[in-house]
């Protein structure tokens, strides 16, 4: 089956935004409440590195990254069931056009941004990200839905829906404020706390952060340009086909 025919199979289409939603929707129910039931880590700095609270989540991208797929996959549903999933619709409905822009600018390059920061720094020195010692606690499958299937899903939903990008300033200016305001936020919380919000800025010196930082903002945005191309790419051939036939 083609990905022609899938995007217009509503039924896959739909199947596939369930079980998206289903997995990032409990994956934020169990962050949220069965990992403080099985909370068994008793020092400062295990209680730190298991956040127990919902402002101690959100102070993490990856909390954040799984606020933004679950958003993402409600709207998706929406619009499969009264906005439109066609190409190049002529007026298309508001939960089509917000779907569109979210993933654009928020779902796609933070997702994949997540997944690869943090499987990279793993694969460098798991004690920098995802330390040992929380392996007790927090499961591997949830470790997964976190940081590998919110890429998975991202990717697929590259194949089976295409979205209309919203012109790139716009949509740079948005992921920009969006990332620019997280790292304030962590720069608050480790005023107020004294701890990085990550182990590995703890062995970062000043400059090493500043450059560390730089070069997260310059991938998260470089994202933006991929899922634009790759978007463009891979429905280029359809989108042309679906405006012949409007004209």
């Amino acid at each position: 089956m083609t990905k022609v025919e899938l995007y217009k199979s509503r039924v896959f289409v739909t199947i596939i935004h369930l079980c998206a939603l289903g997995q990032f929707a409990y994956g934020l129910y169990y962050s949220s409440f069965e990992i403080q039931r099985s909370y068994k880590l008793k020092t400062s700095l295990n209680r730190r590195l298991v956040p127990e609270s919902l402002p101690q989540k959100i102070k993490l991208l990856s909390y954040w990254s799984l606020i933004i797929q679950a958003l993402y996959y409600i709207v998706s549903l929406v619009n499969d069931f009264v906005g439109t999933n066609e190409l190049t619709p002529k007026k298309p409905p508001a939960v089509r056009r917000f779907k569109d822009w979210l993933m654009a600018t928020l779902a796609f390059p933070v997702a994949i941004n997540v997944g690869v920061t943090f499987w990279t720094l793993y694969a460098i020195d798991r004690e920098l990200v995802f330390p040992k010692v929380l392996d007790p606690v927090f499961p591997s499958w949830l470790n997964h839905v976190l940081h590998t299937n919110i890429v998975v899903f991202i990717i697929l939903e590259l194949f089976i829906s295409y979205r209309s990008y919203p012109k790139r300033s716009q949509g740079l200016a948005g992921l920009a404020i969006f990332m620019g305001a997280y790292l304030v936020w962590i720069h608050v919380v480790k005023h107020y706390s004294g701890v990085w919000v990550y182990p590995v800025l703890e062995v970062l010196q000043l400059p090493q952060r500043i450059l560390f930082f730089a070069a997260v903002v310059g991938f998260t945005l470089s994202l933006y340009l991929l899922g634009e191309f790759l978007n463009n790419t891979v429905w280029a051939k359809e989108v042309k086909l679906a405006k012949r036939k409007s004209n």
